[in-house]
Formats: structure tokens, sequence, C-alpha cells
């Protein structure tokens, strides 16, 4: 696993803007060059896992920001862009909640980012819903679980090329708490009951999952999270610190602004 990079930008919208162009240029790359591929091999394909949060979603607007901006001057001025119709997203985490919930991470995504893209929907990879009625502390979270766990085996054999996180104070990354039996977790996806933070019952990819990408992307804003942000960039216990244990096998960098930089 590779050690953590701290990147500091002035303020949040610095962060987000300068992390979509990076996403951008990243994404490009890897669609002409190849990335971590599916069954076949490479494809041509880029496999990303969104995160929401603030600074989250604010690098997702920027994405939609730039595509348009691509767009509106390819035919004068090409620049760098993605193409939207060969990449896989995934989700790093979601709440089991209904499909309209203002929780869910999806239609956030969705509302920042992937409705303005053109991205094929079966290219954009959700997670289960409760049904109607349903207990959501009972079977069918674990059944959502495992249903995305097979959704990765298919289409994210590999592990991704980009896997965008963000962070709470106390260093939790997706629904993974300190101190928490997920943390130890061997799957791919699991389900969180009792989460320490509403809505309790959330689907969750592990710290296995994450480490299976290439490039790990923290997204850190506040001084609220300067304290994990350090144990982050330092790699210390993921028992007490998850950040720290989130780590891809080619690069990691923690992007703060000035107010979380643990320097």
């Amino acid at each position: 696993m590779s050690a953590a990079q701290c990147v500091v930008w002035d303020d949040q919208q610095a962060l987000t803007a300068g992390v979509a162009r990076r996403i951008v240029d990243l994404v490009s790359d890897i669609q002409r060059n190849g990335g971590v591929g599916g069954t076949q091999g490479a494809d041509g394909f880029a496999r990303i896992v969104l995160t929401g949060g603030g600074a989250g979603i604010g690098v997702l607007t920027e994405l939609a920001v730039l595509d348009h901006a691509a767009r509106e001057t390819a035919d004068s001025f090409p620049v760098a862009a993605v193409d939207w119709n060969r990449v896989h997203v995934f989700f790093g985490d979601e709440r089991y909640v209904p499909a309209d919930h203002p929780e869910r991470n999806e239609g956030q995504a969705d509302a920042a980012l992937l409705d303005h893209v053109g991205i094929p929907p079966q290219h954009v990879h959700r997670y289960a819903v409760p049904a109607e009625g349903e207990d959501p502390t009972g079977p069918g979270l674990d059944a959502a679980a495992e249903a995305y766990a097979r959704t990765l085996t298919e289409f994210a054999p590999s592990g991704f090329d980009l896997h965008l996180l963000g962070m709470g104070p106390e260093g939790h990354v997706n629904s993974l708490f300190p101190h928490t039996p997920e943390l130890d977790a061997t799957a791919t996806v699991v389900p969180v009951r009792d989460c320490p933070k509403p809505p309790p019952e959330r689907v969750s990819l592990t710290l296995d999952a994450v480490r299976s990408a290439r490039q790990v992307w923290l997204l850190v804003c506040g001084d609220a999270k300067r304290e994990a942000a350090g144990h982050a960039v330092s790699g210390d216990d993921p028992s007490r610190w998850p950040a720290a244990g989130a780590r891809g096998s080619e690069a990691t960098v923690v992007h703060v602004d000035a107010a979380a930089d643990p320097s």
C-alpha cells in the first residue's frame, strides 16, 4: 500500500475545483491508456467510487461544470474531457432508506453530476433499497450488501481506478466508524446496523475494498477534522482512525483545505 501524500488547498472551493480537474485528467488518461480493467482485462473504462458530504458533492458539481465547458469548446478549443460512456460509477456507502430519501448518496450524486453528463444508467451501480414496509434492520439489509458484493465481482473484479472518500472528525470513512466490527470484515461489502451517525442502517464498502483501488483520495475540510487528517496522513491505527487504513495500491492523497491542514 502507498504512503499518504497531503495536498493543501486554500479553502473548500479551491479543493473541490482542483480535485475535479485532477479527476478529469486521471480519467481521460485511463480511457486512453487503460486502467484496472474488467473480467477480460483493460477495457478503456474508468472505475470510480464516489462519496457524499460537502466536499464530495462539491467535487461532483465542479465535474459537471468542467464537462459542460468541455462540450461547449470541443470544436474550437479541445481540452481534456471525460467520456462518460466509458465510466463505471460506484458508491462507497449508502443509507438503507427509500430511493427518494434526501440522505441517499446516489440522489445527491445524480443532482450534482450524473443527471447532467449522459452516463448510461447501467454504468451507475446503486445499492438496493428497502421494500415498502420492510424493517430496515432485517435480512434485507444483509441481502443488499451481498448483492452489491456481486456487483463488484461483475463490474470491478480487479478493483477501482479511484476511490474518493469523505472523512468525519472522528476519522470515519464510508460507513466505517472507530471501534466497530465492520473494520475487521474480510468481505468487500458489509451491512451496518446501529451506525453512530443516523440513519443507523447502511451498506458500506470495507477497508479491504477501499484498498483494491489504485488511487485513494480523501477530501477533508474544516478545523474540526484537522486531528483526524493528521492520523490519516501518518497511517495510525485504523481501529481508532479508520481513515488511516484507507490506502491505494499506487497512490493515497489526503486533500485538505487550510483549516484542516495537519502540518
